[in-house]
């Protein structure tokens, strides 16, 4: 656990830092103070305090916590498909409906750890997690015969995922609603190029 971590507060704790997910999300990494998170959670000032000790120390434990769920969350979820065509296309759709709560949180994120030594290597190990199903379903599929890769797995992985991540900031910005276009499609498609699916 990092030494900017306090233990203080249980289960309370985990409450106050789901409101500061929301406040961050919704006032940005800057924009965010004690008082703010205080009234969203009804904790006061004080107690905020001894929770986390500085603001900053409070917001980065709440994007940890958030980025952190999200991952897990995956995990869990890709483990319902046995076929690994199945699997990557349910991740895509998965990736591309991410809410724009969602995304602006990963910005306010990925913005302050371009910063933050601490928050980049989380970022990284957090980065090598969300991946780590797509490459097992790429993998699966090549061991199965499914598959036929025109390229290493590794790199179909990275473009797939950059792919979907790229929506952040149109999205964010509202310059973009994937619905609205053929953006899946074209993924989809892409990927099937790179794979070569033998049956679908």
């Amino acid at each position: 656990m990092s030494n900017r971590t306090r233990r203080a507060g249980g289960a309370r704790r985990a409450l106050v830092l789901d409101h500061a997910v929301a406040v961050l999300a919704d006032r940005g990494y800057a924009g965010t103070r004690f008082i703010d998170v205080s009234e969203a959670s009804g904790v006061a000032v004080s107690t905020l305090q001894g929770y986390f000790g500085s603001r900053e120390d409070m917001l980065i434990e709440a994007m940890r916590h958030a980025t952190s769920v999200a991952v897990a969350d995956m995990g869990e979820f890709v483990a319902r498909f046995e076929d690994p065509w199945q699997q990557l296309v349910a991740m895509v759709d998965r990736g591309l409906s991410t809410g724009v709560v969602t995304w602006r949180l990963l910005m306010e994120f990925w913005t302050a750890a371009a910063h933050d030594a601490e928050l980049r290597e989380l970022a990284a190990a957090l980065a090598q997690q969300y991946r780590a199903p797509f490459l097992d379903a790429v993998r699966r599929g090549v061991d199965r015969g499914a598959f036929v890769p025109r390229f290493g797995d590794v790199a179909i992985v990275e473009v797939l995922v950059a792919t979907v991540v790229g929506l952040l900031y149109p999205v964010v910005l509202d310059h973009l609603a994937p619905r609205d276009t053929d953006y899946r499609d074209v993924v989809l498609a892409q990927l099937a190029f790179a794979l070569d699916p033998q049956e679908r």
